[in-house]
């Protein structure tokens, strides 16, 4: 799978977690760039992409991710 067919799914998840279809992420995407993206929104939008990707992020994945680009990184690997 693409980095480019990762993002067109990932952008569904973000679109439907946060319930907003204008929200398009990129590699510098952060919490900081989405208005509802709390810690609360973070566990559901974590489960959403598991969900969507077949994948099961660890605590240390989860934790230190920094931005969009990040999560894209470990996906490709979990799922490669």
């Amino acid at each position: 799978m693409t980095r480019e067919a990762i993002y067109e799914r990932l952008n569904a998840v973000f679109q439907d977690v946060f319930d907003d279809e204008e929200i398009t992420v990129n590699d510098a995407t952060t919490a900081a760039d989405i208005e509802d993206w709390d810690s609360l929104e973070h566990i559901n939008l974590v489960a959403a992409v598991e969900k969507e990707f077949g994948i099961k992020f660890t605590m240390g994945q989860v934790v230190t991710m920094k931005n969009v680009g990040e999560m894209v990184d470990i996906i490709l690997k979990s799922i490669g």
